[in-house]
């Protein structure tokens, strides 16, 4: 079982929409059995509430069906349980391995745009952040970024695990 946490700040946006799309793409593979697949927040400011409408609205449009979520932290216990915890952005990134102890020391942690291209070339990079639309309000460019993402994921898995 690959085990994979979707993180951003609020879990309402961004990390919601990775766990529809990485989801549904498992799901197209035949290979969801496989795979544990969830999503989480480093805050507590919208926990127990369902993903944003930007997020639901988008994700219709594409033809992803919305898995069901209510926000939640993320915790210690998860970043010892999952395989890979995927941050939206440099602050998730810094909160992330606050919660997790102060350090990556199993090297669990990566930037969802760090695997964006990675089909073509086969190697991690330095990435930008993926937008918050929480703020921007652009759900096209987040869906574009979060696609980009969870493509080179799917293919670095298959590669490394």
């Amino acid at each position: 079982m690959i085990k994979v946490l979707f993180i951003c700040h609020g879990n309402i946006c961004r990390s919601t929409m990775a766990e529809s799309v990485f989801t549904h793409m498992v799901n197209q593979l035949g290979l969801i059995q496989q795979f544990e697949i969830d999503s989480a927040a480093t805050s507590r400011e919208e926990i127990g509430n369902p993903p944003h409408y930007g997020t639901v609205d988008k994700l219709r449009k594409e033809g992803i069906p919305l898995v069901p979520h209510r926000a939640r932290q993320m915790t210690r216990d998860d970043y010892l349980y999952y395989d890979y915890l995927i941050g939206m952005d440099y602050a998730n990134i810094r909160n992330m391995t606050r919660i997790a102890g102060g350090t990556d020391s199993q090297g669990k942690i990566y930037k969802m745009l760090s695997f964006a291209g990675y089909e073509e070339n086969h190697k991690l990079t330095e990435a930008r952040d993926v937008a918050d639309p929480w703020y921007t309000g652009d759900f096209d460019a987040t869906y574009r970024d979060v696609v980009a993402g969870c493509e080179g994921l799917l293919q670095y898995i298959k590669e490394h695990f």
